[in-house]
């Protein structure tokens, strides 16, 4: 239950090129509180529910528990979520072993694109594309619960 996770900004579109999969994430949080997060998400035809914890010092890893949950229930507490959303499109790209998403976000955070990637620890090593720019991963203003209360384009 414990999630490791590293971020950056995308600094060219190749990345498109480079997906094998694509689609469109709505999601909204019950609660967006720093200290933990409880948010709802629709992917494609399915919703699901997921707290997560305050990152540790390094930002990398945190508490995460997700449950799928029927999609007329996701869209009924999605209108029970505090005011804003965020919409974006997701891209999956193979690289090594590993499986980056690249978000292209939407409304108000139009403009922001971010890559993440789940390790198993915190020292693992990864191949980085060409397309990977300046790490966030210890930057809150780059977390969805962040970009839901203070969107990208009023920075």
């Amino acid at each position: 239950m414990i999630e490791i996770e590293r971020k950056f900004l995308v600094t060219s579109s190749d990345f498109i090129n480079e997906s094998h999969n694509k689609f469109e994430i709505a999601q909204g949080y019950l609660s967006s509180h720093p200290e933990r997060s409880v948010r709802i998400r629709i992917k494609v035809d399915k919703g699901y529910l997921t707290i997560k914890g305050k990152g540790n010092e390094s930002g990398m890893s945190r508490y995460e528990w997700e449950k799928e949950i029927a999609i007329d229930e996701a869209k009924k507490l999605l209108q029970l979520c505090e005011k804003g959303g965020i919409e974006k499109t997701r891209y999956l790209i193979k690289k090594g072993e590993h499986t980056f998403e690249v978000d292209i976000f939407h409304g108000e955070n139009d403009g922001l694109i971010i890559a993440e990637i789940e390790l198993t620890d915190e020292k693992e090593n990864f191949e980085k594309p060409s397309w990977l720019g300046e790490e966030v991963t210890n930057k809150d203003q780059y977390y969805n619960a962040y970009l839901y209360r203070k969107p990208f384009t009023t920075w």
